[in-house]
């Protein structure tokens, strides 16, 4: 009898010991490639547009990214003018920034098809950037916008460089088949330079997939 209490009291010990392990294990979290900050711009015409755009959080691993995710309101609950940006950390979602005034982006315009794919496209947009999701050309991904307008919202992926063709239509081909958009569908990419220089509207596609 007197033999037998120690044994059971290690074995207490090693029971204790695991549930604590096992209760360590599910407080990591599992890191992102990069740091990424989720930028929001209400369109408020009695103030400029740097004091319009609004840091909201930032996140560096995958749970945190999840409850931001589920925190803020989805892109089709927003009202018309209001954008959100997620962009790498140290990269403001700004053509003027170093890291984007030679790049352009991938535009999407939806039609009418707000409620129905608008807040998908986004998740997807989104958790193609975070997850890394282009290959070696998820290195010339700056960030992505989603732009809530009267006339058809926008999505947007922002790259570095205008001129890296190959990086860029990885990015526009691999988009294109994680949104699972019809071969018939066309997404076309335009330079910032191009774009800040002309209306939407006169801007030529440099690339298109």
């Amino acid at each position: 009898m007197a033999t037998s209490e120690p044994k059971a009291a290690e074995t207490e010990d090693q029971q204790t010991d695991g549930q604590v392990l096992a209760n360590a294990e599910q407080y990591i979290k599992h890191p992102l490639q990069n740091r990424w900050a989720l930028w929001y711009f209400k369109n408020d015409k009695s103030k400029s547009w740097t004091e319009n755009l609004r840091l909201i959080s930032k996140f560096d691993t995958v749970e945190d990214f999840w409850a931001l995710y589920n925190h803020i309101q989805q892109p089709s609950k927003l009202g018309f003018g209001c954008d959100y940006c997620l962009f790498k950390d140290g990269i403001k979602p700004m053509w003027e920034d170093d890291r984007n005034k030679l790049g352009g982006r991938w535009l999407m315009t939806l039609n009418k098809q707000r409620h129905n794919d608008l807040d998908r496209y986004w998740m997807e947009t989104l958790l193609c950037l975070v997850g890394e999701s282009f290959d070696d050309a998820s290195e010339d991904v700056c960030g992505a916008v989603v732009n809530v307008r009267p006339k058809g919202d926008k999505i947007s992926i922002w790259t570095s460089n205008c001129q890296n063709r190959e990086a860029i239509m990885t990015i526009g081909q691999l988009y294109k088949d994680r949104l699972n958009l019809p071969m018939k569908a066309i997404i076309g990419y335009q330079s910032h330079d191009d774009t800040s220089s002309k209306s939407g509207s006169t801007t030529k596609n440099m690339y298109s997939v």
